[in-house]
């Protein structure tokens, strides 16, 4: 800690890769020399002056899906295991820990909503992985999403699939019985295992043929939201449903112009001005 000085960590920083790299370590460091200034073990954070902007790299666009590839994709998930889970995602925009951890208290099929309570995480203790329920992340977490057709009959549809599973003799533990989503052995799941799958999808289109850029299962959550503007849904709405603190985040982060929305949009902005 004594020979930490500015010079030193600046060389290190500039080192790294991205901007990106530098912006997440610096974050990581200053958390950590911070513990340092409370226990009298430095007087002052330094890390917090390091300049993190060196290459300037653009950021790179998110990932979407337009109409054409959800239609696509779906169509070649029909019948994998995690088909439904990807249904839900994109009618919902739920999280992967979100999604992970539904139980079937959380869902009101009568009154067609989802209740958003808690999150699992998977994480590495004492050695060994474990799962955990956690609630959310933020009091915005915890929300209410209305249910479209297409997420009731996927959940339906997930109903069914586990009972097959537990029909086989598959066991979970006690706190993981009611999972919405779980593994063929009736094991909680995690995004490996749905990214795994989702991975296999798109290879089977791109054996086709088709030109299909790989994505992960965050991306549904970002097409949901896209989708959502698209179709005209007040930002603010969008934002309760997403569990957002703020409408700049979601605005910034999960709402995207695809090139089929910029066509339709300048055939409006001509007939309008026609």
């Amino acid at each position: 800690l004594t020979s930490l000085n500015l010079i030193v960590m600046q060389e290190a920083f500039n080192k790294l890769k991205t901007d990106n790299a530098r912006k997440n370590s610096k974050k990581i460091l200053v958390d950590m020399l911070n513990k340092a200034v409370d226990t009298d073990l430095l007087v002052k954070n330094v890390a917090k002056q390091i300049n993190t902007v060196i290459s300037k790299e653009e950021k790179k666009e998110r990932r979407v899906l337009t109409l054409k590839e959800t239609d696509l994709f779906l169509k070649q998930a029909k019948g994998t295991f995690y088909e439904n889970l990807f249904i839900l995602a994109l009618e919902t925009g739920l999280r992967v820990g979100e999604l992970s951890a539904l139980q079937w208290e959380d869902i009101d099929l009568k009154n067609k909503v989802i209740h958003v309570r808690h999150t699992l995480c998977y994480f590495s203790r004492n050695g060994k992985y474990v799962f955990e329920m956690h609630d959310t992340k933020t009091n915005n977490g915890k929300r209410a999403i209305p249910l479209t057709v297409k997420a009731i009959n996927s959940l339906e549809c997930q109903k069914l699939q586990k009972q097959k599973i537990i029909l086989k003799g598959k066991t979970a533990k006690e706190e993981f019985q009611n999972l919405v989503f779980v593994t063929k052995n009736n094991q909680p799941t995690q995004q490996f295992l749905i990214n795994q799958c989702m991975q296999l999808v798109i290879q089977n289109i791109n054996k086709a043929g088709i030109d299909f850029a790989p994505f992960t299962l965050h991306t549904l959550r970002h097409t949901f939201a896209t989708r959502a503007i698209e179709c005209g849904m007040n930002p603010k709405t969008l934002q309760k449903l997403l569990g957002h603190g703020t409408l700049q985040m979601t605005m910034d982060l999960y709402c995207h112009v695809t090139e089929d929305t910029l066509f339709l949009e300048m055939e409006k902005f001509e007939k309008r001005c026609s």
